[in-house]
Order: C-alpha cells, then structure tokens, then sequence
C-alpha cells in the first residue's frame, strides 16, 4: 500500500505577503491563494489555508480607490468557499504621535530630541490571531504539518513552541524570492521551506472574470490588469 500523503495547512500573513511580494506588482495581486499554495506544497494534502488581513478605511490611503480594491480581492477569495479559506479580521490604528526628527537633533530649548506629530498607520491582531490559530489547530491535530506564510521574525515565539515544546511539524513559506528570511525564523529549524517566486505568482492567478455564490459577475480591478 502506497504511502499516506502528509497533510498541511496553510496560515498567510495578509499584508506581509503584500508588502514583501504584491506590492510593486500590482498585476500579480488578483492571486488565487489556494492554487498558490497547492503549487508550493506538492508532497502534501492541502487541507485549508486561513489568510489573516484587516480591512482598509476610506481615508487612510493617498489612493481612495484601494480599500474598493480589497474588497473586490476578498470577494475573489470567498470564491473558494469556506471549506477552502477562511479570512480572519484584525484592525487598523491611524494615530497621531510626536515622533523624532530624521535626522535626528536636539531641540536646545529643552535639550531633548526635536519631534514633530505625524499619523501612524499600524495593523492590530492579524499576528496574535495567526498565531493563536495556528497552535490551536496544530494541538487539535488538524493536520501533519502547520506552515505559515510571513517573514514576521515576532512569530518565531510560537513556531519554536510548537516545535521544541510540543513537538509538532512546523513550515515557512518566505513570502520574498530570495533564499533570505528573518534569522529568528529560520533558527527555528522548520522542517520544511520554501519561497514565494515570481513564477508561482504568475501562474495562480483568478480568472479576470469571477462569479460570487450569489451569481453576480465580477472583474479583475482595472489597476490589476495583466500586462
């Protein structure tokens, strides 16, 4: 009797795969996600990928058309059904701080650094979320093997746990095509790593016309055109 395929799941840090691969390719960003990671995971079963985001306020991009843009990509991904995907919500923070000058001085009235207010735009929870489900699935025994899609070194924590503490097989999907990654997750020793390449961008694309489970007919946003 042939061996039995290990299974996998998949959790994928939204915007760290957007900034570190997506980001200056805007006709690569209509990305299918559950062929994306079939493509990057042969040896395994593919069970379910969970992709962690936060959703994008009018006001808060120079662009006002990319929180509708989001909204039509995560209206793709709910094409997959949700026994495919599930998409978990952190949030935004749009604060207002003092922050120092660059480059930095000293302001000689008061002898401290010169600061000035700026707006800091931070995402909140998609992290803690990620991890947090991560080692409840991989506890539960949802799969053989847990693989996570980011290059946040702030996860390390839980991907050493699961190893070294709980004994669980562990993955890293670097989102960048170059054998880089944050040191603190590669001395995790995964037991297994890949990266995500410009081929493999290309070749898990949506159909640029999609239909919801209600019926409707949708597009790829205009801006995400294939060239």
């Amino acid at each position: 009797m042939a061996d039995r395929v290990p299974t996998a799941r998949v959790y994928i840090d939204g915007f760290n795969l957007y900034r570190r691969c997506l980001s200056s390719h805007p006709d690569l960003k209509w990305l299918d996600l559950w062929a994306l990671c079939q493509r990057l995971l042969p040896d395994f079963e593919l069970q379910h990928v969970d992709y962690f985001t936060a959703q994008l306020r009018p006001g808060i991009q120079f662009d006002p058309r990319t929180p509708v843009r989001q909204q039509m990509y995560l209206r793709a991904l709910r094409t997959l059904g949700e026994e495919r995907l599930s998409i978990h919500f952190g949030s935004f923070r749009n604060d207002r701080r003092n922050m120092p000058i660059h480059p930095v001085r000293v302001d000689p009235k008061t002898g401290k650094w010169a600061t000035t207010t700026v707006k800091k735009l931070e995402e909140k929870g998609s992290d803690v979320n990620l991890a947090s489900r991560m080692v409840a699935d991989s506890i539960l025994g949802r799969a053989d093997i847990v693989v996570m899609l980011s290059n946040d070194s702030d996860l390390a924590g839980p991907i050493r746990m699961l190893k070294e503490e709980l004994g669980k097989s562990t993955g890293i999907i670097f989102p960048m095509p170059s054998s880089r990654g944050a040191k603190e997750l590669v001395h995790t020793t995964p037991d297994f790593v890949t990266h995500v390449k410009l081929d493999a961008l290309r070749a898990c694309q949506f159909d640029d016309q999609l239909v919801d489970s209600e019926g409707r007919i949708f597009h790829r946003p205009d801006a995400w055109k294939l060239h």
